[in-house]
């Protein structure tokens, strides 16, 4: 899976993660994935909320290291 773009939103809290998403998906093209890293919990529940009004799908969400969180988030 290629990673069009990397969105570090690590030290962020709501709602800023989620406007630096919606900013950033803007820029995209129909199928192209957005790799998305934060530490927000909140993100959690908002991502899959906001992704269900966009239209575009979590491929992958994985826990990392130091409490990260990483999405693959792709445009539909």
């Amino acid at each position: 899976m290629k990673i069009t773009q990397t969105l570090d939103c690590k030290g962020l809290s709501c709602p800023m993660p989620m406007m630096k998403l919606a900013k950033a998906m803007k820029g995209l093209n129909t199928d192209e994935v957005l790799e998305m890293l934060g530490t927000d919990p909140g993100t959690k529940s908002d991502l899959p909320n906001w992704c269900q009004k966009s239209g575009s799908v979590i491929l992958e969400e994985t826990e990392l290291t130091g409490g990260v969180t990483r999405f693959l988030i792709q445009k539909k």
